[in-house]
């Protein structure tokens, strides 16, 4: 693998450490300073291709209201480069193993064109305050299976460890609301494929202006997920029901799954790990689902450093609803003409996976955006050591909350020689972060309601 940039030897000594260690007032006054609110590096690199973060994207272009597609700011930005078979040796510094896997399977069609770096994370100032709050407090407990005092930030912006770098991600501000009609696609490798549809509805616990430590732990909620499946016919009304933990080893995730042909509702304690995701044809298991979910106990964890590398931001072109889902979804891949690519600094963590467990991941290794905590790019190796899937997560900023989220998913099988890209919206209405929830929207009831509509 290419060399990782450590920050310092003194990270590599605490990485060593137990995963309780906690920063010190000294280390969380760095926030806000050389380092953003959310504790990534605020200056620019030294060739000035990543510019230094001065806020982020702090409002929506003019004409822009919640609920539209959100449109590009930067739709006259120009192609700086694109990589390609005849150039990838140049560029393989700044790609992970398996993104340059792709280059070497689609050698004629996968191709990134590379525009100019915007770091364009932003998230409310409470959630900056809320950061630097606990950033001397949070604890990982039951070796590193839960936490504790942390509510509404990132709660290790300076990680020591992997695990605290992943729970970076899980916790992540995503806003504190949000539902989602749009789908999934798994294309056959002649490109055939069928749009499955979904209505998805979240509430993010721990996001709350007014959350508490004290009353997460208590209540022991992280978030709630209901997912509907609208299309096509033969799958329209199974549903599902997810609520995850704070403490996993206290109360493990708790799910249940609504089924059509029995009409009932039942508990599904096996949605989680490495069970197939939802209708998604074998290609992505459930704790793929935004890059990685659930429970991390099954693996080791090392934070290996910092690198710079080339991941999908500001995909306002592909997120745009003037892109037919016939132009996307090509064999393969999907259409790189509509990806935009960037360079920024990404942590990257290593996930072993345990002796005498099991998952058809035998090793992770995910690619964290620094400004966002949001994993951008997965490679995945089965119990061979061998890569085995590849995802991405293609970002942008959701001006109106405003916070930094995939709008697109695409998990790449090796073998097969598929994918399936995951939150296809460009055809239907994205998310909504004004809507309304309640707890009452996320219980059984509430999802035999969902199956049966």
């Amino acid at each position: 693998m290419k060399k990782l940039t450590l920050i310092s030897s003194a990270i590599a000594l605490v990485l060593s450490c137990s995963v309780a260690a906690k920063i010190t007032p000294e280390q969380a006054a760095r926030l806000g300073n050389d380092l953003t609110p959310l504790g990534a590096e605020k200056a620019g690199n030294a060739d000035g291709s990543i510019p230094a973060w001065n806020g982020g994207i702090t409002a929506a272009p003019a004409g822009y209201t919640a609920g539209m597609h959100h449109p590009n700011p930067f739709a006259d930005d120009k192609i700086l480069l694109t990589i390609d078979k005849s150039n990838l040796d140049q560029h393989k510094n700044l790609l992970s193993p398996g993104q340059i896997k792709l280059f070497e399977i689609y050698p004629d069609t996968y191709k990134m064109n590379i525009y100019q770096t915007r770091r364009t994370a932003s998230y409310p100032q409470y959630v900056y305050d809320a950061t630097k709050n606990i950033a001397t407090k949070a604890e990982l407990i039951e070796g590193g299976n839960g936490i504790i005092n942390a509510a509404i930030g990132i709660p290790f912006p300076i990680p020591q460890n992997g695990l605290e770098a992943v729970w970076n991600h899980l916790l992540r501000f995503r806003g504190v609301a949000a539902s989602r009609n749009g789908g999934q696609a798994a294309p056959t490798a002649a490109g055939a494929y069928t749009i499955i549809g979904f209505d998805e509805q979240i509430m993010f616990k721990y996001s709350e202006p007014t959350a508490t430590a004290e009353a997460l732990t208590a209540e022991n909620i992280l978030f709630r997920f209901k997912q509907g499946v609208t299309s096509p016919a033969r799958l329209a009304g199974t549903a599902l029901l997810v609520h995850e933990t704070m403490d996993q080893v206290k109360t493990p995730r708790q799910a249940w799954t609504y089924n059509t042909g029995q009409r009932r509702v039942r508990r599904a304690p096996n949605v989680a790990y490495d069970a197939p995701g939802t209708a998604s044809d074998g290609l992505r298991t459930t704790d793929d689902f935004d890059m990685f979910n659930g429970s991390p106990d099954r693996y080791n964890w090392t934070l290996k450093g910092k690198q710079e590398m080339y991941i999908a931001y500001n995909d306002y072109k592909l997120h745009s609803n003037q892109v037919k889902y016939a132009d996307l979804l090509m064999p393969g891949h999907i259409n790189p003409e509509y990806i935009r690519w960037e360079k920024h600094r990404v942590w990257v963590v290593e996930a072993a996976l345990k002796d005498n467990t099991r998952h058809v991941y035998g090793k992770r290794v995910f690619y964290i955006d620094e400004d966002s905590w949001q994993i951008h790019v997965a490679d995945l190796y089965d119990n061979r050591n061998e890569l085995y899937r590849v995802a991405v997560a293609h970002g942008l900023n959701y001006y109106e909350v405003p916070t930094h989220w995939s709008t697109l998913e695409v998990y790449h099988d090796l073998n097969s020689r598929r994918y399936i890209a995951l939150g296809l919206d460009n055809e239907d209405k994205m998310y909504n972060f004004s809507v309304n929830l309640t707890d009452a929207d996320f219980t059984p009831a509430a999802l035999r309601r969902e199956g049966t509509r």
